[in-house]
């Protein structure tokens, strides 16, 4: 099995570029997977010794609900956690990171943007995704396919992915 980590920051656009890819990409083949559905809920690990859990937990969710296909999974992963705290299903013979990294001022109206009820609605509340945005772009040369998708449609940032395939 192939795991696509679509990374990035919350705003940055992981679930919309997801949704895309699942409506272009043979679901025989694919499943496109968010963070969001696999049925795990972050506030049962957040402020526990365990919190790391979650997106090995999570993962592991994500790759039983693809059965067997290659999963595009939709996660705010990153590659360092990835390959040195977490719990890699066998299954996975290969992993590839695709960051979305939208500029500071995008990921601010999109958040802004959100319901109220999401949590986006302070500037403390944005700041550590500006912060883990701004992070994204530092470390753009860790990625097998780095996305600054500001100006770029959907579709576009959509068919960029699907050149791995």
């Amino acid at each position: 099995m192939k795991l696509v980590i679509i990374t990035g920051t919350c705003g940055a656009g992981k679930s919309t570029v997801k949704d895309e890819l699942a409506r272009r990409l043979d679901s025989s083949q694919f499943a496109c997977i968010d963070t969001d559905e696999v049925g795990i809920n972050w506030w049962d690990y957040a402020g526990t010794n365990h919190e790391h859990q979650f997106s090995d937990d999570c993962l592991k969710e994500a790759v039983r609900l693809a059965g067997g296909r290659n999963l595009i999974f939709a996660s705010c992963l990153n590659p360092l956690d990835y390959f040195a705290k977490h719990t890699i299903p066998e299954n996975i013979e290969s992993t590839y990171f695709v960051a979305l990294c939208p500029s500071d001022e995008k990921i601010e109206q999109r958040l802004r943007a959100r319901p109220k009820e999401r949590g986006f609605d302070s500037d403390n509340a944005r700041r550590p995704q500006l912060e883990y945005n701004r992070w994204f772009r530092k470390n753009k040369g860790k990625f097998q396919m780095f996305i600054d998708n500001s100006e770029m449609s959907v579709a576009e940032t959509a068919e960029k992915i699907a050149t791995l395939f």
